[in-house]
């Protein structure tokens, strides 16, 4: 059987609004499931590579719901937990046609938050040839922090290829500063790092790409694709090549959430499938362009055959 992608993040359930307003004088939502690393599992299932994903959840409708759609999308939910004490984390998203929409969490104190070393060890990574993780996860609690250095250092240990999205969510952290020196750290142990331009001016003081990716290879980083928006993605890799790789044209903006995890996706399994680096940021930057013309997180990730038809488009 063919090695593949393990995560591990929080998934949440995602109440989306059903028309543009304030969050607080929305009449209606339509409930779906939310979660960096939750997307980027849905993505890379789509372009049927085996993956699987680790979480705790309450035992709860969200919890539930959110083991059904990893079923529907065949991703493996064998390390997936459930806590009898602490629920599954929740978000409101609003809709809007400019910008970004508003967002509001309930996951404070949420059962992804008590994940441990301990359950993280349970991972057989013998199994997977890559892991991916984001600035989520450390961010939820001292734990979460300890188990998620915990797999970097595992996984490097053993040979994996491992990316790593900042995604920044600095409402979570108890300092801006904190949260630029456990993202900065963890970042050293991946092979692959992702940043955002406006990540890149608070993690590393510009948001100039070529400053931002010259940061991380001098921090031990074997490649970094900066996100430049609709501009595309900038590459810069520790054997010298340096190169920007265009973007899609966008003919609507209808979602900009999710815009991130499909570009990840997009480079990880082109990374797994073996294509050139150049390759698989140019499918970086498709899925990117189809999540931001879709509404939802990950309804919009596109199968091989829908992938195909817009890059050939």
């Amino acid at each position: 059987m063919k090695k593949g992608l393990v995560l591990v993040g929080e998934p949440m359930g995602l109440l989306i609004a059903q028309s543009e307003g304030n969050l607080d004088s929305v009449k209606g939502y339509d409930l779906a499931v939310a979660g960096a690393e939750f997307n980027v599992a849905v993505g890379t299932a789509r372009l049927e590579h085996n993956v699987t994903y680790m979480t705790k959840l309450g035992n709860d409708p969200f919890g539930k719901r959110i083991v059904s759609v990893l079923k529907e999308n065949k991703i493996g939910s064998e390390y997936v937990a459930f806590s009898k004490e602490k629920p599954t984390g929740f978000m409101l998203k609003g809709r809007t046609s400019i910008g970004d929409p508003d967002i509001f969490y309930f996951r404070k104190n949420s059962a992804a938050a008590t994940l441990s070393e301990t359950d993280v060890e349970k991972i057989d990574l013998t199994k997977y040839s890559h892991i991916h993780l984001t600035g989520i996860l450390p961010a939820l609690s001292e734990d979460t922090k300890k188990a998620t250095f915990y797999l970097m250092k595992k996984a490097k240990e053993q040979g994996l290829f491992i990316s790593f999205d900042p995604n920044l969510r600095p409402q979570l952290w108890k300092s801006e500063e904190l949260m630029k020196s456990t993202i900065n750290e963890l970042a050293s142990y991946a092979d692959l790092v992702l940043p955002g331009q406006a990540e890149g001016k608070i993690l590393m003081g510009s948001d100039d790409e070529k400053l931002i990716n010259k940061f991380y290879l001098e921090n031990g980083v074997a490649i970094c694709v900066t996100k430049c928006g609709s501009k595309g993605a900038y590459v810069s890799t520790k054997d010298n090549e340096n190169y920007m790789v265009d973007g899609y044209k966008v003919e609507k903006v209808v979602d900009t959430v999710g815009a991130g995890d499909g570009f990840a996706t997009g480079i990880v399994t082109g990374l797994m499938e073996g294509l050139p680096l150049k390759d698989a940021v140019k499918r970086a930057t498709a899925i990117g362009a189809i999540q931001v013309m879709s509404r939802g997180d990950n309804e919009g990730l596109p199968t091989r055959e829908q992938l195909n038809v817009f890059m050939n488009k």
